[in-house]
């Protein structure tokens, strides 16, 4: 029984510990990462930004940011552990050595009248009969009289003297540290434990496997629905315009699951007369056509007026239930644009190329949902190649204004950051009409917005020239500028509800046959994985070239130092096709700003593989089979396929099949970026 009792005081310490393991680690984690976090000092600062509350620092927003399952979740379990380190304090008992000689007062080898006497001393003190308080019965009891019997009796003061027991040596006890109910297996008590047991190590595993393999064959690793993935494979499509990317991205099967109750038709009936014009409804019809809107999937109708709702800056117009599925779509749509990225460059083709025209469109799409800005804005207008979309996102900017500044031969928003400060605020304060206050939220964003530069090399490593056949080593560097001097930012994007990094995709395509060789994602965030992994490359790479470690050592120095500056080493792998001169460009685009993309334009020269594997055929004049930059002749040609306006129309096999009959090749991609 005492031994039980022993185990019963043992299990609250137990409990604690098995908590302590995961729950101390894992706080320490949450509160360095809450520590590190930049958020409140890399975002715009703009009054706009501020009061979009996004950022804002009051304690009922703290209180919502804190407010989650997760940490409400930790602070419930610390305080279960301050109740049983309380507990443990005020119950547990240090457990005493049974030591008769120190019981009875006297010394070890006291002899057996010192015994007696000190025996009916306290006997005087603690007996019953002259103490009647109750616990100096049970000491008297439980410690006196036994001390007395261990060392009045021969054979029991031998044993103590002998192993430190009255009752001799003592073998080894264990316990377990669980309540008594559950050590008795007799009766009820034995169920209890048996279901115990079956529970923890049976059941519980067996449930959470289940959890777990239903959710994973549900989702991706990306946490996108595998059912959305097959939708956006089957809809993607070679010469897929940006105004019809938007159609493609609202059959995601996490839109499909946002119920569309029957409150809610009265509400998007007004959502679409105040979005209608950016439905590319045919105006001639449109009392067929707006039937035929409507006669789609109601989940389909309803995605996309949430989706217009962002880009035309509606949502106010939402109810309180609109206004969540609202949000929810906003949450889930980096993500998902990002899988239809990756579908649109999953390689399609013979060569393994992906798509280009899609992939543009889906970036430019996500540039817009962050940025709020319609996709109508983007069509040719007022002697401007890339639309009045880019001037839109700066705070207190409307299309009124563009006009304004357009009669001042700013036309195109690459002219409006390349004026100097001064100029700049003229233009703003004295013809577009803003305040000086505007006008410097102005300056804030345009100091925020990223300016790149795209160093690029394709080579053949150990080789001259570039040879049909040969696998071809592209080597990158994208440098990442910004007025304020960070290269770490989140970007300006007062109506995105949510924390959005910057994500850069770095497309190396031929504009041309649509066909993307190779592409990667980019992110300028984490310094410290970017120098790992530009360490690792530059090593690898040198080493393959027979470099001395002196080199390899100088030249990883060296990489460190431009990703510490702002740089970005982006490396892949390509073979090289069949004999002939290339005209690629390189597609440095962002997922988050308008008009910050970056085109680099690069010739390659494939030299024809002769017979005895030895290379042959003339080099480019550049010297590595390869020749930055094209005449002004080729860049014509190339412009012939920037008409944005008609992208944004028609498909180019929907033209081609409405005048001949038939379906044509994948056509030119859409270009929107600027030239180098």
């Amino acid at each position: 029984m005492g031994a039980s009792e022993e185990n019963s005081a043992l299990f609250p310490i137990f409990v604690l510990t098995i908590m302590a393991l995961p729950l101390v680690p894992y706080t320490i984690v949450k509160i360095l990462n809450t520590f590190s976090k930049k958020a409140m000092t890399i975002h715009c600062q703009c009054s706009v930004c501020s009061r979009s509350g996004k950022y804002r620092k009051s304690i009922f927003k703290r209180i919502s940011n804190f407010s989650t399952c997760s940490n409400l979740t930790l602070v419930l379990l610390w305080i279960v552990m301050v109740v049983l380190i309380y507990y443990i304090k005020h119950t547990s008992h240090e457990v005493k050595v049974f030591e008769p000689f120190s019981i009875l007062g006297l010394e070890h080898g006291a002899s057996d009248s010192d015994i007696k006497k000190a025996y009916r001393r306290l006997s005087i003190q603690y007996h019953p009969d002259k103490n009647p308080d109750p616990e100096a019965h049970d000491y008297f009891v439980e410690y006196i009289s036994k001390a007395y019997q261990a060392l009045t009796d021969p054979v029991s003061r031998e044993n103590f003297e002998k192993y430190g027991h009255p009752d001799g040596r003592q073998g080894l006890q264990m316990g377990i540290a669980l309540p008594p109910f559950l050590l008795n297996i007799d009766g009820a008590s034995g169920g209890i434990l048996l279901l115990g047991i079956v529970g923890v190590c049976i059941l519980l595993p067996l449930v959470l496997a289940v959890i777990y393999l239903s959710r994973s064959a549900k989702y991706t690793g990306n946490y996108v629905m595998h059912q959305t993935l097959s939708a956006y494979y089957y809809f993607m499509k070679p010469s897929l315009a940006p105004s019809k990317v938007l159609g493609v991205f609202i059959k995601a099967a996490e839109f499909m699951e946002i119920p569309v109750r029957r409150s809610d038709g009265e509400p998007l009936q007004k959502l679409f007369m105040l979005v209608r014009s950016e439905l590319n409804l045919d105006l001639k019809n449109i009392r067929q056509e707006q039937a035929k809107f409507w006669k789609q999937h109601p989940a389909l109708v309803k995605a996309e007026l949430l989706i217009q709702a962002q880009l035309t800056r509606e949502s106010k117009a939402l109810t309180p239930a609109l206004l969540r599925d609202f949000r929810r779509m906003l949450e889930l749509s980096p993500r998902l644009l990002e899988e239809l990225v990756k579908m649109a460059l999953l390689p399609r083709t013979a060569q393994g190329h992906g798509w280009l025209r899609p992939a543009i469109g889906v970036v430019e799409l996500s540039q817009n949902i962050i940025q709020a800005v319609p996709l109508s804005a983007r069509k040719v207008a007022g002697g401007s190649s890339e639309g009045v979309a880019p001037f839109l996102q700066l705070p207190h900017f409307s299309e009124a204004i563009v006009k304004k500044i357009a009669r001042k031969k700013v036309r195109t928003f690459q002219e409006l950051r390349d004026m100097t400060l001064e100029d700049r605020v003229e233009l703003l304060t004295q013809v577009a009409g803003l305040s000086s206050t505007e006008t410097k939220d102005v300056e804030m964003v345009l100091e925020m917005m990223p300016s790149l530069t795209v160093d690029i090399t394709c080579e053949t490593e150990g080789e001259e020239g570039i040879q049909e056949g040969d696998v071809v080593t592209m080597h990158v560097w994208i440098t990442l500028k910004r007025g304020s001097g960070l290269v770490a930012a989140l970007p300006h994007a007062p109506y995105y509800p949510f924390f959005k990094e910057e994500n850069f995709w770095l497309l190396l395509a031929d504009p041309v046959s649509n066909d993307v060789w190779i592409s990667q994602k980019v992110s300028f965030m984490d310094e410290a994985v970017a120098i790992t992994a530009a360490s690792k490359a530059i090593q690898e790479l040198k080493e393959v070239s027979g470099a001395s470690l002196k080199e390899t050592n100088a030249a990883v120095r060296e990489a460190v130092e431009r990703v510490k500056s702002g740089s970005r080493l982006v490396m892949g792998k390509f073979q090289a096709p069949a004999e002939g001169n290339y005209n690629l460009t390189a597609f440095c685009l962002c997922d988050s700003w308008i008009g910050c993309d970056k085109k680099t334009n690069l010739k390659i020269k494939i030299l024809k593989r002769s017979r005895a594997g030895t290379r042959t055929g003339a080099l480019s004049e550049e010297g590595a089979g390869m020749e930055e930059g094209i005449d002004e002749e080729e860049q014509e040609e190339e412009d012939e396929y920037d008409d944005y306006e008609s992208e944004y129309s028609e498909d180019e096999d929907e033209k081609d099949s409405k005048r001949n009959g038939v379906v044509p090749a994948a056509g030119a991609a859409a270009e929107s970026s600027d030239d180098e």
